[in-house]
């Protein structure tokens, strides 16, 4: 083989390797080619990865699943979407498995040793595929409503929030997908730096299974507000934790979004009885930020938590109250300073109701909608949407989707007030019956962050959960290519 052969194949090779497909032309042999922009395209792949969803008798889980019309890329005109538990096999069944975009299907288990699940779709289903895990406990002391939607694998977590206290039980889930181990590193982070864990590095998760590791055996320390680090430093896992306290319920924390030195939590219940922000600094730098929280009608600054400052290394909460005082709102945290900022993640554990029947959820710091986000599980009285634009006035488009029992979608467009918070009902679907999914698309102006509130109130319980709507990164830049013969002769 000649030196302009192995030029032309290893071109070739990198160019495959980073736009993930082939590039031929003509009848010949593949032609090497130059980069140019980046075009967005479907995504063909999505993989995702649900906890075991609780040990209770008294709990029932509902798994809803969506993929919203109008990404499939051209020519996927068949596609495939479904979990299994871990450790199944080829014949085990698909639980919520779809048949077709636009359209959520639900399924249901009232099993208290209920697996974790693992699962991928394909073809037209891939692009936004979204699953949302719901599950009620209606009895006991940890009654309430555990919400989250199923994480998509990773070699990194943040989750400020978390705790070791007595009135805590916090386990995190590690779900590998893949057919090969993961090993997975587990660090915590109290108001004075690093905890001295004994059994924290090095925990092996083998191929597709999960593995639930109880925080507080991890160290001796009970702290009532922590930052768990989740590295996995051989494969990669899904990870979330389930907080559960004695007296208000609780629900699964999942992870903030990236580090950044500028985050927004938006989405706290205008009845917030009570509102705690977690902080954590992740560089060496310490992060001096402004607060504020921005209403229905605009932005306010807590009185008393006007700044905050969060040392490098160590966990800072504030305790906020009843920050909102009746008007639901989201708050952002910006840098003092123009320079020198410090990238943090953080999440807010929000409390409602009083006395014997409060219920606790938590608001990670959440990514901005690029293009779209999804929430799958709505039903027609309990679901808030809470939509901000920070920095400009934004326009979005929001979409209900048929529900499981059919029916026709609605879709209303949003204009949104720069600086404020939007909360809203979303409509149900026309004529239809059972869950329905949310899609918010991004239309103009600026950035927009957003969440869902689901209340499911039982016996006096304002039992309720949350969750962010990040986007769903259903596009990825493909680089656009042309032809460069030149390249055979260097």
């Amino acid at each position: 083989m000649n030196r302009s052969t192995i030029s032309l194949f290893g071109v070739t090779a990198a160019l495959a390797a980073v736009t993930g497909v082939a590039v031929l032309t003509g009848a010949g042999a593949p032609e090497p080619a130059r980069a140019d922009t980046a075009a967005s395209l479907p995504v063909e792949r999505s993989a995702l990865t649900c906890p075991s969803p609780s040990g209770s008798d008294f709990a029932t889980t509902t798994y809803t699943a969506f993929t919203p019309k109008g990404d499939a890329a051209a020519g996927s005109s068949a596609g495939t979407a479904g979990l299994l538990p871990v450790g199944g096999t080829a014949k085990t069944k698909a639980v919520a498995p779809l048949s077709e975009p636009g359209k959520p299907v639900t399924a249901t288990t009232g099993k208290s040793d209920a697996p974790a699940l693992i699962g991928t779709a394909d073809g037209k289903l891939a692009p936004g595929w979204t699953v949302q895990q719901t599950t009620v406990i209606d009895a006991g002391p940890a009654r309430g409503v555990l919400g989250a939607a199923c994480t998509q694998p990773d070699s990194e977590f943040w989750f400020p929030g978390a705790s070791t206290s007595a009135d805590r039980q916090d386990y995190v889930h590690l779900t590998n997908p893949d057919d090969t181990s993961a090993v997975v590193d587990l660090e915590l982070y109290d108001k004075n730096g690093t905890l001295t864990t004994e059994t924290g590095d090095g925990i092996t998760v083998p191929p597709q299974s999960s593995v639930p590791v109880l925080l507080s055996t991890l160290t001796t320390d009970k702290a009532e507000d922590l930052t768990l680090h989740v590295t996995a430093r051989t494969g990669r896992v899904g990870a979330s934790v389930l907080a559960s306290t004695a007296k208000a319920g609780g629900d699964w924390l999942t992870p903030s979004a990236d580090p950044a030195d500028s985050v927004v939590l938006p989405g706290i219940p205008a009845d917030a009885t009570d509102v705690r922000l977690i902080a954590y600094a992740t560089s060496d730098d310490d992060a001096d930020l402004k607060v504020q929280l921005l209403t229905t009608t605009g932005a306010i600054t807590p009185a008393g938590h006007e700044t905050v400052h969060i040392k490098s290394g160590m966990t800072t909460a504030v305790d906020l109250a009843d920050i909102t005082k009746g008007e639901a709102g989201s708050l952002v945290l910006t840098p003092t300073a123009t320079q020198g900022a410090a990238p943090v993640v953080a999440a807010l554990r929000i409390t409602r109701g009083k006395g014997t029947d409060q219920e606790t959820a938590f608001l990670p710091a959440t990514a901005k909608i690029t293009d779209r986000a999804t929430a799958a599980d709505n039903r027609a009285k309990g679901s808030t949407l809470s939509l901000t634009a920070p920095t400009a006035a934004a326009t979005v488009r929001i979409t209900s989707s048929a529900g499981t029992g059919g029916g026709t979608p609605v879709t209303k467009t949003v204009t949104l007030k720069a600086g404020t918070t939007t909360a809203l009902t979303p409509a149900a679907p026309t004529g239809g019956k059972g869950a329905f999914a949310v899609t918010v698309e991004a239309v103009s102006g600026g950035p927009v962050y957003a969440s869902r509130m689901l209340e499911l109130p039982q016996d006096g319980v304002p039992m309720f959960t949350i969750q962010t709507l990040p986007d769903d990164r259903s596009l990825v830049a493909v680089p656009k290519t042309e032809e460069d013969l030149s390249i055979l002769n260097r």
